[in-house]
Formats: structure tokens, C-alpha cells, sequence
């Protein structure tokens, strides 16, 4: 009598993109933990080195190698454990030899099951790849596990990220908000802090929090264009009233004629201006106009890479959607994200939903215009209520002599299979 044979396990791909935050750690984490709770579906899962480069030159690293307690870790370290990249898959028409080469690597290393960890241009990737392997006849499930610090993707309420980069720019201005304070009567009365954000002010309204602490503060968001009479107003109002006042500056503010305060005039890896430097431009606006003394910061990396001070509530989110992300791959959904559902403000409750990767693809959610205030320098009480609970909660790493203890992990890579591939 013949017996059945029980499927051959087939193998997954991770990949971390674009800038890293936080808690995106987490999300791998619940990712490979809930890949090896199903050992009887799910083989090795491999990781890319760099991101989805180390899938096209085939670097992969092999996360069997690591311990259960270092994957463990990932969920209180910042940063991208196994590297990321800024590198952006052009269209399936121009450039087709790149999709088929993941396709190839993919098919050597028995790998099934595609997770793609970043926004927007990773989803757009992660949907051209799910139809690409359909065109060709291989089966690959592609599961995009949503990740951004700008919150700017669509349908999911909040992005993986946001929260805790939201509660390291309110706190830290309000921090810095006491000590202008403190030193206002005899020297600085202006504080610039430029956030990133360009396109999508979510980052810059977390600043407008700490209005609620009494301190004045004006908020310049991409969503309302520059007008540089109405800004020097408002802070010479704000200084006449308070003595001092703080500026939070998204880094995509811009002009009516669509110039960016912070343009170099050069382009990153994806084509976009290279932004930088909106601080201290709307610093010395205000000195020539008003003559007060000032300081400024630009937060950069320091606001997405502040794991010691993340937001509790967006640690579980990032953890929950990486392992849902393996959930309905084994349910045999493809070319899909995890989401973030709302289901109230107070107390904060919320579920996960799902997104077809066609509606999610090269869509940017804004700013909405009712969470900005009418005189377009802060923010209203929806978008307080928006906000307030994705800081919320504190989920301290462990620490030893002072510092957090962080994970570095082993990174075996993979032995190669397949002739090099030249990346153009």
C-alpha cells in the first residue's frame, strides 16, 4: 500500500529596506520566531544582507545559525540587524533582468515565501516581484511587512516606526524647550528642530505635543506651503507673549513653487532631492528678521535610531505585523500587507487588518488638513487624540554599565549556488 508523502519544506527570505528605525528589529524578530514555530511549512529562513541587494548577488545569511535568545534580542535593538539599502527596483519593463535574477536566487535556495521589510517603495518591489513569479510559474508568496518612520503608507492607521520616532521628537523638544527657557531673558529665544518628513508631516505634529506642557511652539509642516511673512509673525508673536518659542521643522517644508527650504540640489539613491539643512536656514530667517539670538538641531538619525525610548505601543505593533506577515503567508494570501486598524481612540484598542499590495504600491498618505491647525503653525485635538497612543508605554532594553545591551548577531552567510551577477 502506498503512503503519502508530507510536502517538502520550502525555505523563506527576509529583507530589511530603506532607513531603519527603531523597532524594525522587532518585526524580524516576529518574523523568524513565528517561521519557527512552523517548522512543519517553513524550512531555513534566510535574510539579506543589505537588503534586497543581498538577494540579487545572492549574500544571504542564514538565521537557523542564531540562537533563540539572540533573535529574541531583536526586539529591543535598534537598527537593521541584518543591513539594509537604499536601493529602488526600477519598473518590470526597464528592467526586468533584476526581477528575474531574484526569481533565480529564490528558486536555488528552495525559498517559497518572500518577506519584504519597508515602506513604500518595498511595497511597490515586493507587489512587482509577486507578479513577476506568477508570469514565470513560481510559486513565491510575497508579503510586505510595512515599516516607515514617515507613517506615510496608506490604509494601515500607523506605520511600524512612527511611534517611537514621534516620542523621541516630542520629548526631546520639550526637553529642549525647558532649557530655552530657562536661559530666554539674557540669551536664546528661538529652538529649531528639524525632523524628517518630506512629503507627510506626521513627525513634525509629534512636536506640536509639547504645546500641551504650556510651551509655545510652531510647527512647519510639507502639507502647508512656506510663507516666510506669516512664520516670522507667528514667532515674533510667540516671543512677545512667552520670551521664547520652539520651531519644529519638517526637512520636506517647502515654497509655494514646490522648493524644499532644505534642498542641496542633489539626489539620493531613489531619485529624491536630497534634503538637509531646513534648521538652520529658518534659523537665520528669524535672526535677520527679528534679531533673536537662536540654536538649532537636526534630529536625523538620532530620532529613528532611539530604541532606549521607544514607544511600547509601536514595539508591539512592529513584532505583531512580522508575525502576521507569517500567518497569512501560511494561509496562502500573496501579494499583501499586514495592517493596523484603529478601533478606538480611548482606551486605545486595535487589530490587524490586511491591504492588497495593488492599494498600497506608490501611494503616500498625508497629513490630514483637520489635524492641522487653521493658522496652518500647529495641531488640533484629532490629531492629539491620533497621536497620543502610539507614544504611549515605555519599553526600556536592558542595561549594563550604563548603556542598553543591544543585539549583534552572527550573519553566517549562505554558500552561493549561482555565477555572479553584475549590478548595474
Amino acid at each position: 500500500m502506498a503512503t503519502s508523502r508530507k510536502p517538502r519544506r520550502k525555505n523563506a527570505f527576509y529583507a530589511q529596506s530603506g532607513g531603519v528605525t527603531a523597532v524594525i528589529n522587532a518585526s524580524a524578530a516576529g518574523v523568524i520566531e513565528t517561521a519557527r514555530a512552523h517548522r512543519d511549512a517553513i524550512g531555513t529562513v534566510y535574510a539579506g544582507r543589505n537588503g534586497i541587494i543581498g538577494a540579487l548577488t545572492e549574500d544571504l545569511i542564514d538565521t537557523s545559525k542564531e540562537s533563540a535568545a539572540a533573535i529574541k534580542a531583536l526586539r529591543s535593538t535598534p537598527s537593521g540587524a541584518f543591513g539594509s539599502c537604499r536601493y529602488k527596483l526600477k519598473s518590470l519593463e526597464t528592467n526586468r533582468r533584476e526581477y528575474e535574477r531574484l526569481i533565480e536566487v529564490f528558486q536555488a535556495h528552495d525559498i517559497a515565501w518572500f518577506f519584504y521589510n519597508g515602506g513604500g517603495d518595498s511595497a511597490d518591489t515586493c507587489f512587482k516581484v509577486s507578479q513577476l513569479s506568477a508570469a514565470m510559474g513560481y510559486p513565491l508568496q510575497a508579503i510586505h511587512v510595512p515599516k516607515t518612520v514617515d507613517n506615510d503608507l496608506p490604509i494601515t492607521d500607523c506605520c511600524p516606526g512612527f511611534g517611537s520616532v514621534a516620542k523621541y521628537v516630542a520629548v526631546s523638544a520639550l526637553e529642549a524647550s525647558f532649557d530655552v527657557r530657562s536661559m530666554a531673558r539674557t540669551s536664546t529665544k528661538v529652538f529649531v528642530l528639524e525632523v524628517m518628513g518630506r512629503h507627510a508631516g506626521w513627525i513634525a505634529a509629534a512636536g506640536g505635543l509639547i504645546a500641551d506642557h504650556g510651551i509655545p511652539v510652531a510647527i512647519l509642516f510639507p502639507e502647508i506651503e512656506f510663507d516666510e511673512r506669516k512664520f516670522i509673525a507667528r514667532v515674533d508673536a510667540l516671543v512677545k507673549e512667552h520670551g521664547y518659542c520652539t520651531v519644529v521643522v519638517s526637512e520636506g517644508a517647502h515654497y509655494p513653487d514646490g522648493r524644499f527650504l532644505a534642498e542641496q540640489g542633489t539626489k539620493d539613491a531613489f531619485g529624491h532631492a536630497q534634503l538637509g539643512g531646513a534648521a538652520p536656514v529658518v534659523a537665520n530667517m528669524v535672526k535677520e528678521a527679528l534679531g533673536h539670538k537662536f540654536h538649532w538641531a537636526v534630529a536625523d538619525y538620532l530620532q529613528r535610531a532611539a530604541r532606549h525610548i521607544a514607544s511600547k505601543t509601536d514595539v508591539k505593533q512592529a513584532y505583531d505585523l512580522g508575525r502576521r506577515a507569517v500567518e497569512l503567508a501560511l494561509k496562502g494570501r500573496n501579494a499583501v500587507m499586514p495592517t493596523i486598524e484603529r478601533v478606538s481612540d480611548s482606551p486605545y484598542r486595535w487589530k490587524i487588518g490586511v491591504a492588497d499590495l495593488k492599494d498600497v504600491a506608490n501611494v503616500e498618505k498625508f497629513m490630514p488638513r483637520d489635524f492641522i491647525s487653521a493658522d496652518g503653525f500647529g495641531i488640533t485635538e484629532k490629531c492629539r487624540r491620533y497621536l497620543a497612543p502610539l507614544i504611549a508605554g515605555e519599553d526600556y532594553p536592558a542595561y549594563r554599565n550604563g548603556l542598553p545591551v543591544y543585539a549583534t548577531l552572527k550573519n553566517v552567510s549562505v554558500p552561493k549556488k549561482l555565477p555572479e551577477f553584475a549590478m548595474k
